[in-house]
């Protein structure tokens, strides 16, 4: 179950995040005067532009899932606005340059997924100037104050699948005497994933097992985070009872690097997305977890922010992030144990997205076919 979190505060459990998101979608319908290119006056009058600008191709969350469902909760709420998407491929130039373009086009809002979340202070900032609002989305912008904050809480992330795999080592019976744990951590540019950093460390501190050793890995680049995890195989061996991966792409990539040694059995790698690739790879036991975020609430509760912008409201906050408005939500760690239950049961994926022909026996097991 989704919570939403405010630190230092109580959690708020699904029904504080159903009341919220019905909060702000009155706020939608409500008949103000102020309402961005539109009359402001109900979702049949309203109109405006909203740039939503995402980081890379590196993960296929963006296409598969972010875009499309703020795309569709926009035009649920807001049939006359209009939504501009556009990737960077992991080019913080090129992001510049489409938040530039954007701006020109004359959009109301623009919700960012930064490519580097130092750089991005300029764009806020620009973008601010020139009377636009900015969500940053997903990845903080700590140094520069956007108009809202929504995302997952990054450190929290990290603590759950760090914690998640030590706890799976203690019940294996697997000791500080028989090795220690790699750390392939996301791009140094990107403040989410130092957040996550911090988190898998900590849940790693907590523990009996040392670090052997850890990476950034640049633009979160899978390819280089296998070359990585293979240097230190060629070190440590099976000294390595674990990697704790940031990601699904560069829990994969350990993976690749560990089945290429020749290491078995695989010891337990995490990751984080729920990429259809990794919940392909937990199922078949290759993968220990991932983090399911589900996009969904994010995406929609990110889309109501950005009307109630255009309405000239201003969204409460529930919490705050480097002096930034902010609403961040903790999700749930994925195992082979309770993949069924999160992933299928949930409506995130269906059996027949995944249970592709190398995996029908594996999911004949858990019950999912």
């Amino acid at each position: 179950m989704l919570k939403l979190r405010t630190r230092h505060r109580a959690l708020l459990g699904v029904s504080s995040i159903a009341a919220l998101s019905m909060a702000l979608a009155a706020c939608s319908d409500d008949g103000g005067d102020n309402g961005g290119s539109g009359d402001g006056g109900n979702g049949d009058d309203l109109s405006g532009s909203i740039a939503f600008l995402m980081p890379d191709h590196a993960s296929t969350r963006y296409e598969e899932q972010d875009y499309p469902l703020f795309e569709a909760k926009v035009e649920e709420l807001c049939p006359d606005c209009e939504v501009h998407y556009q990737n960077a491929d992991g080019n913080a130039t090129d992001q510049q340059e489409q938040a530039d373009s954007m701006a020109a086009r004359g959009v109301d809002i623009v919700v960012i997924d930064a490519v580097d979340t130092t750089a991005a202070a300029n764009i806020v900032e620009n973008l601010q100037s020139q009377d636009i609002k900015v969500i940053t989305y997903d990845r903080p912008v700590p140094n520069a104050q956007a108009d809202y904050y929504v995302s997952f809480d990054n450190t929290a992330i990290g603590e759950l699948i760090s914690e998640d795999l030590v706890t799976y080592l203690a019940d294996e019976a697997v000791t500080a005497s028989d090795g220690g744990l790699l750390i392939v951590g996301g791009s140094p540019d990107d403040d989410a994933a130092q957040l996550i950093k911090e988190g898998m460390l900590s849940g790693v501190e907590a523990s009996e097992f040392d670090v052997l050793a850890e990476f950034d890995t640049p633009d979160w680049d899978p390819p280089q985070a296998q070359e990585w995890v293979d240097g230190q195989l060629d070190k440590f061996g099976d000294e390595v009872v674990g990697v704790v991966a940031a990601n699904d792409g560069t829990g994969g990539a350990a993976i690749a690097a560990l089945k290429a040694t020749g290491i078995t059995p695989l010891p337990p790698v995490t990751g984080n997305d729920a990429e259809t690739a990794a919940i392909q790879r937990i199922i078949a036991g290759d993968q220990h977890n991932t983090i399911s975020k589900p996009i969904k609430i994010v995406a929609e509760e990110t889309a109501e922010i950005a009307i109630q912008f255009l309405k000239g409201e201003e969204p409460e906050a529930q919490d705050t992030l480097f002096d930034t408005p902010s609403v961040l939500f903790v999700p749930e760690v994925v195992t082979r144990d309770n993949v069924k239950e999160i992933i299928f049961d949930g409506d995130i994926y269906t059996a027949d997205e995944i249970c592709t022909s190398d995996y029908e026996e594996a999911c004949e097991e858990l019950d999912i076919l």
